[in-house]
């Protein structure tokens, strides 16, 4: 039974910093590549981030230079530290991994943490 449970948002101001966490359980943590995306009101789910299982990380155009995407395979906790925060990365942050097998592809989903940048 596959569970990820984001946590860390909240409100904070322009140009402030929060760090999301998410804690994988019911799945072998290190075989896979964990992402972040986001969801504002409105607008599709967007990749914010990726971190592949051997370390190698992606980021939006967006939000490069400003977030950093890490994994902790000890705690099976995935990371977003996101600094220099604009009201445009206002949005749900959801914690994602892809599953494949044979001729089927699943995305498993947590239940997201809300990030409001406003002064």
């Amino acid at each position: 039974q596959v569970q990820l449970v984001e946590s860390g948002g909240g409100l904070v101001q322009p140009g402030g910093s929060l760090r999301l966490s998410c804690a994988a359980s019911g799945m072998i943590f290190s075989f896979y590549a964990m992402g972040w995306y986001r969801q504002a009101p409105g607008k599709q789910r967007e990749l914010v981030a990726v971190v592949t299982s051997g370390g190698n990380t992606n980021y939006a155009d967006s939000v490069k230079g400003r977030f950093t995407i890490s994994r902790d395979n000890a705690k099976n906790t995935v990371y977003l530290q996101m600094n220099s925060l604009k009201p445009e990365d206002t949005a749900v942050y959801y914690c994602n991994f892809v599953q494949r097998s044979g001729g089927w592809r699943y995305d498993y989903w947590g239940q997201g943490t809300r990030v409001t940048v406003s002064s």
